[in-house]
């Protein structure tokens, strides 16, 4: 059951950002990536969230809207970024630790260093790019599960300000193609054992607060009722 004293609300947010030119890496980013968390403040107790997903459906622009409440003005391919905030959970404060991750087949070894200690991911796919709804099947899913197995996700549908933009569906309608329905994301979601599908738009920030507040939910409650679920990669 759902617990209804369940409130986050973003109280302050660190930002601990890491970019690195593959391969040369520092030893904060070694020391960063093995253990699997930030120097967050240890009193907190910490919920770890990773973000995965294609290229350019939106994963940084979702963590940057809502850790910060603005909107980026420029795509800038990501290699690994982490945000933290804190948030209040029944009046109890907890640090979100957020990791943003590469799409990009090029870090498709260097992307696992983040997921040990993981409590929840989020999977994620553009609604309007039916080729990232196909790979959360083919690709993003199975990667997951094969190094955290029973680690919670939930299915992410991002950009829907763009699924009725006419510019946009006529682009798709051009290839045959339409934007991915609610339906769609929620069949998958259940096909794929996904704690839930949500949807939200970074630029409107419509159900934004929504997917972390499911995602905590998910991290906190995992839908077995076994110790909590960790991702731990030896």
């Amino acid at each position: 059951r759902r617990p209804s004293f369940i409130k986050c609300e973003v109280l302050g947010v660190f930002l601990y950002g890491i970019k690195c030119d593959f391969p040369v890496f520092s030893a904060r980013f070694y020391i960063f990536f093995l253990i699997g968390a930030p120097p967050f403040n240890s009193k907190m107790q910490t919920i770890k969230c990773v973000v995965v997903g294609d290229g350019a459906v939106g994963k940084t622009c979702l963590l940057i809207s809502y850790t910060t409440n603005k909107f980026p003005s420029e795509y800038v391919p990501t290699v690994f970024d982490n945000y933290a905030v804190t948030v209040m959970i029944g009046g109890e404060p907890y640090t979100l630790g957020l990791f943003d991750t590469a799409g990009q087949e090029d870090y498709d070894r260097l992307r696992p260093l983040s997921y040990p200690q993981t409590d929840v991911f989020l999977v994620c796919f553009s609604v309007v790019s039916p080729s990232s709804f196909e790979n959360v099947k083919e690709k993003w899913v199975p990667e997951i599960t094969h190094h955290c197995q029973k680690t919670p996700f939930l299915l992410v549908g991002t950009q829907i300000d763009l699924r009725d933009d006419g510019g946009t569906v006529e682009k798709l309608a051009k290839n045959k193609q339409k934007p991915i329905t609610f339906e769609q994301g929620e069949k998958l979601a259940k096909e794929l054992k996904a704690v839930k599908y949500v949807e939200c738009s970074a630029l409107t920030q419509k159900g934004l607060k929504n997917v972390f507040d499911e995602a905590i939910l998910a991290a906190l409650e995992p839908p077995e009722p076994v110790k909590k679920r960790k991702c731990t990669i030896l």
